[in-house]
């Protein structure tokens, strides 16, 4: 992410580990359903380190926790720019659809969600609208 990073509100470094409700501050998320399914899953990655991962049978139907072999996420950041690498061992079925999202929080609490596309009206990362990469190879 690039801008005024000073702005925005970051979760301060804590264990790696699996934790809900991450996107209520700035955190960024995968979402991944495959091809011709309505299944997904859903990773949330925050700059903390900790994280998150949940399947769903359909459109934010039966949210579970995921099986998720690991995560780990390193996070940098100056005024200009964050960066976020995260190393997830999952088992992701492909052909897939992917949408990255992130949600930013600035120092006085405001929230922005942020997609590569968005249906019309409220922002909502669950829609399929967002996911806007197609992964058809091997990763």
């Amino acid at each position: 992410m690039e801008g005024n990073i000073s702005a925005i509100r970051i979760p301060d470094p804590a264990e790696s580990a699996r934790r809900d409700n991450l996107w209520k501050t700035t955190c960024f998320e995968i979402f991944w359903q495959p091809a011709g399914g309505s299944y997904y899953r859903e990773f949330n990655l925050s700059p903390s380190s900790q994280w998150a991962c949940y399947d769903f049978d359909d459109f934010r139907l039966n949210s579970r926790d995921a099986p998720v072999e690991a995560i780990s996420i390193a996070c940098r950041f100056d005024d200009g720019e964050l960066v976020l690498d995260a190393d997830i061992a999952s088992q992701l079925p492909i052909p897939a659809d992917v949408a990255l999202n992130a949600i930013v929080e600035d120092k006085d609490g405001n929230i922005q969600f942020w997609a590569l596309a968005f249906q019309p009206g409220k922002a909502e990362f669950h829609s399929e609208t967002c996911r806007q990469l197609h992964m058809a190879g091997r990763l």
